[in-house]
C-alpha cells in the first residue's frame, strides 16, 4: 500500500479516537447540561457530532487514496500507456480525452487520462508517447487549472528528445489569438527537443471535420481499428468512374481511382485537402449476415433497402433478428452505428475535372481486406454509388508559387505529392523537387508519365526516387535525403517548404531525423513554427 493511502488510513482512526476522547471530556465538563437535556437531545447531538467526524474521516481517505491512484498512474503509464492529457476550461477537452482513450484501446493502444495539472517535466521525460487535447479561452488564455504547469513545468529546461507528442488545439476563428494555448504547448515540447507524431489538428468550433481526423489519426497510433465516428458525416455522392491498378505485378496492389460527383456540380477544393470515404461491407458478406439473421434484403427502411443499411453498419453493435414477434425494421434500422468513415489523400486539382485517389488495397493478418481499400479496390462497383466527403486540411495546402518545394514521400503518399505539383503547375511554379520511394521500380510508377512530363518541361527540377526492394545503397527515402544532404541546405536556405506525405509509422519519423540532422534541431523547429515544414501522414 502507498504511503499516502498509510497516511489517510492513520488519519481516520487518529480522527475518529480524539473525536471520542473529547466528547467524553466534554460530557464530564461542568458546561455539559447533563440531564437538564432529554436523552433524545443528547442522542441527537451524539448523531451529529459522530456524523461531522465520519464526513472528516471520510474526507481525508479520499484525498489519500485519489493522490495515491495519480501517483500510480503517473509512475506506471510512461512506460505502458499513452498518456492523453488535456487542459479544459468549459469541459469539451476532458471530454475529447476520455473519447481519446476509448479510440485508442479499441486501436489496441494502452491509453490514460490525465488533467495537464498533474503532468509533471519527470513524466514527461520518462514517456514515450504523450496526446495534449488543449483549449484557448478569452483572448489567448490558457485554462485556469493549466497554471500550475506553467508554472512548474514550462520553466523547466530538461530535454524531451525522447519523446514522441501529438497537440489537438481547440479554439474560435472569430479571436485573433485563435488556438494559443495549444500553439503554445507545441512550441514548447519542439523547443524542448520532443518530436511530433503528426502536424498539430486545429479546431475551430468543435468543427467534426477536425475532430474526425484527430480521432483517425488515434486508430493509426494502432491497428488501424476505430469504432463510429464521433459525429457523422454528412456525406456526398459519387459515382466510381474509372479503376485501374497502378502497378501490376506488384504484391502489394495499389488502384488508381477516378471519382465523378452524381449531381454533375463540382466542388472545390484545394491540393492537400482529404477525401472522407464512407465505407460498406462487401456484398458477399452482407447476404451472409441477412440470411443468418432470416431478414429480406429487399424490405424497404426510410427509403433504403434493409440490405443497403446492413451494408454500411457496424455489425458488432446490431441486435440479432431471431425473435418470437416480427422484427420492427424502422427500430431497428435506427440503432444501427455506421462503420467509420477512412481518409485517402486527393491526387488531383478541381481543374482537371476528376477526383483521383490513389489506394494499396490492404489485408489483414487473416487475410480479409481492409475496410476501405477493400470497398474501393474491389467491392464498389464501376458506376455505382461512394460515399464521399471533401475535408478542406489547411495545414497542407500549398504555399506561394514564387518560393521553392520539396515534396516527400512514400508508397500511396504519392498522392498528395502529385496534387501538389498539379498546383504548382497550374499557378507557374517551377522550382519543385520531388523525392519518393516505392518497391519496385519495375512496378510501382504511379503516375510516372505525368511526373517525367513534367520533368522533362521544366515543372519539376529533380527527381529522386528510390526502391527499397531493388537493393542498391539507397533504399529509403530518408536514404535519398540524407544523400542529398547539401541540396536539401541550399534549397531550404533559398526559402523552399517541406511537404511530406506518407506513412506515419515508418517513413515520416525518419525523413524528420535526417531534417533535423541536417539542419539542425533549431532550424527545424523554426521551419515548423513558420508553416514551411508540414506533414500529412497516416
Amino acid at each position: 500500500m502507498n504511503g499516502r493511502v498509510r497516511l489517510g488510513n492513520a488519519m481516520v482512526l487518529a480522527i475518529l479516537v480524539a473525536g471520542a476522547l473529547a466528547l467524553a471530556r466534554l460530557h464530564a465538563s461542568p458546561w455539559w447540561p447533563g440531564d437538564a437535556l432529554g436523552w433524545q437531545w443528547r442522542a441527537a447531538w451524539g448523531c451529529l457530532a459522530g456524523y461531522a467526524l465520519l464526513c472528516v474521516a471520510v474526507g481525508w481517505r479520499r484525498r489519500a487514496v485519489e493522490a495515491d491512484t495519480v501517483a500510480k498512474t503517473t509512475e506506471a503509464a510512461p512506460a505502458t500507456q499513452t498518456l492523453v492529457v488535456w487542459a479544459s476550461q468549459t469541459g469539451f477537452a476532458h471530454e475529447l480525452a476520455g473519447r481519446s482513450v476509448a479510440t485508442l484501446q479499441v486501436a489496441g493502444v494502452a491509453a490514460h487520462a490525465l488533467p495537464l495539472e498533474q503532468l509533471d517535466a519527470a513524466t514527461l521525460q520518462q514517456a514515450a508517447r504523450v496526446l495534449l487535447i488543449a483549449s484557448t479561452t478569452g483572448e489567448g488564455d490558457p485554462p485556469d487549472h493549466a497554471s500550475g504547469f506553467l508554472r512548474r513545468v514550462l520553466p523547466d529546461a530538461r530535454t524531451l528528445s525522447g519523446l514522441r507528442y501529438g497537440v489537438l488545439a481547440l479554439g474560435d476563428r472569430s479571436y485573433e489569438q485563435f488556438c494559443a494555448f495549444g500553439r503554445e504547448l507545441d512550441e514548447w515540447l519542439a523547443h524542448r527537443g520532443a518530436h511530433a507524431l503528426f502536424d498539430r489538428v486545429e479546431v475551430d468550433n468543435a468543427d467534426p471535420g477536425a475532430l474526425r481526423h484527430w480521432q483517425y489519426l488515434l486508430a493509426q497510433l494502432g491497428d488501424g481499428h476505430a469504432d463510429a465516428d464521433w459525429e457523422r458525416p454528412q456525406y456526398q455522392r459519387w459515382k466510381l468512374q474509372a479503376r485501374e491498378l497502378s502497378n501490376p505485378g506488384c504484391e502489394a496492389p495499389a488502384w488508381r481511382l477516378s471519382l465523378q460527383p452524381s449531381d454533375g456540380d463540382w466542388p472545390q477544393w484545394q491540393a492537400g485537402d482529404i477525401a472522407e470515404i464512407g465505407p460498406c461491407h462487401s456484398p458477399t458478406e452482407v447476404e451472409q449476415w441477412l440470411r443468418d439473421h432470416a431478414l429480406e434484403g429487399e424490405a424497404i427502411v426510410q427509403g433504403q433497402t434493409l440490405r443497403q443499411w446492413v451494408a454500411r453498419a457496424q455489425w458488432a453493435t446490431m441486435a440479432p433478428a431471431a425473435q418470437a414477434a416480427p422484427l420492427d425494421l424502422e427500430a431497428f434500422v435506427a440503432t444501427l452505428q455506421p462503420l467509420p468513415h477512412r481518409e485517402y489523400s486527393i491526387a488531383s486539382t478541381p481543374r482537371e475535372r476528376s477526383l483521383e485517389l490513389l489506394v494499396r488495397c490492404q489485408r489483414a493478418a487473416d487475410g480479409r481486406l481492409g475496410l476501405g481499400s477493400g470497398w474501393l479496390c474491389q467491392y464498389a462497383p464501376l458506376g455505382g454509388g461512394v460515399a464521399l466527403r471533401i475535408r478542406a486540411n489547411p495545414g497542407f495546402h500549398a504555399p506561394e508559387p514564387a518560393l521553392p518545394l520539396i515534396l516527400i514521400g512514400n508508397g500511396t503518399g504519392l498522392a498528395g505529392l502529385r496534387s501538389q505539383l498539379c498546383a504548382r503547375v497550374e499557378a507557374g511554379a517551377r522550382r519543385n523537387w520531388l523525392l519518393f520511394g516505392e518497391r519496385h521500380a519495375a512496378h510501382d510508377g504511379h503516375y510516372d508519365t505525368d511526373l517525367q512530363r513534367w520533368r522533362q518541361e521544366g515543372w519539376l527540377s529533380r527527381l529522386d526516387a528510390v526502391y527499397s526492394r531493388d537493393g542498391g545503397a539507397l533504399r529509403y527515402v530518408q536514404d535519398a535525403l540524407r544523400a542529398a544532404a547539401p541540396t536539401l541546405r541550399e534549397w531550404v536556405d533559398a526559402g523552399a517548404s517541406i511537404y511530406v506525405c506518407g506513412s506515419l509509422q515508418g517513413m515520416a519519423p525518419a525523413v524528420d531525423a535526417v531534417i533535423e540532422e541536417t539542419l539542425g534541431a533549431g532550424r527545424r523547429e523554426d521551419l515548423l513554427a513558420s508553416g514551411r515544414y508540414r506533414r500529412d501522414v497516416y
